[in-house]
């Protein structure tokens, strides 16, 4: 059932919704809405990024490290509580790892030149960005962290929630291949984890889709490491992780968070 509490939220990314009123104008005019469906490449391992994306809604972009086998092994999830591609560093710098989007949907994208110049234009918002880099670099940590030290099932129903909260949808658009080839693990013991959790009522199981039956049964399974990245996120930007019990608040044109 619908939240009755929750407001439209034409923007769709709250790291945008946490904006002052007048960075949100720095930035708006800058703004191109934009679309891509799952698979879609943003940038490749040594590719100049030109954009900065930010996702909407269920939209949500997969960072990876190529090995030299050609697997791709992701580092970090991106969803509707962030950004991709250049936020921070000045300038088109090569990428180091790929950005692919995971969950196909829109999109706003900013030329980086564009970003600098609105960067340049306002503090705030070049400390609400790098705040919200420091919340990446943490994800990245707690992944690598979690890779070494817990379960093929514990990082599997991690993904799954990190997901569902990030984009706000039960049915995932991920083959047990493709999750397996993220997670670095072998088809068949994902598989036999997938069963599991089907069997225990956690998820279900479609023709290239996964679906989340029980989000609390995928957190009693799941390690602590998505948790631990949410809690920062709420240290360093408070209301930028989604929490759907909260609804929408702030926003342009809403009342917006004062930067400390």
């Amino acid at each position: 059932m619908e939240n009755p509490r929750k407001q439209p939220d034409p923007i769709g990314n709250n790291l945008l919704r946490a904006l002052r009123a007048d960075d949100w104008e720095i930035l708006e005019r800058r703004l191109e809405q934009w679309s891509a469906p799952a698979g879609t490449l943003l940038h490749e391992p040594g590719d100049a990024v030109r954009y900065a994306y930010f996702p909407r809604g269920s939209a949500l972009v997969s960072y990876r490290v190529v090995l030299s086998d050609g697997r791709a092994i992701e580092t970090a999830l991106i969803g509707r509580e962030g950004a991709v591609g250049g936020i921070v560093s000045q300038g088109r710098l090569p990428a180091y790892a790929r950005a692919e989007v995971q969950l196909g949907g829109s999109f706003f994208r900013i030329d980086l030149h564009h970003l600098e110049e609105a960067k340049l234009r306002s503090l705030t918002l070049r400390h609400l960005f790098a705040r919200y880099a420091d919340c990446l670099m943490a994800q990245v940590f707690q992944s690598v962290a979690c890779s070494a030290a817990h379960s093929i099932e514990q990082r599997t129903a991690r993904w799954l929630l990190a997901a569902t909260e990030r984009t706000g949808a039960e049915n995932l658009a991920v083959t047990q291949e493709q999750l397996a080839t993220m997670l670095g693990v072998g088809r068949s013991y994902l598989s036999r984890v997938i069963r599991d959790l089907r069997q225990r009522g956690v998820i279900e199981t479609r023709r290239s889709r996964l679906a989340v039956r029980s989000p609390e049964g995928l957190r009693s399974h799941a390690c602590e490491c998505n948790a631990a990245v949410s809690h920062h996120f709420n240290d360093v930007l408070k209301g930028v992780y989604p929490a759907e019990e909260n609804g929408v608040t702030g926003g342009p044109g809403m009342p917006h968070r004062k930067e400390q």
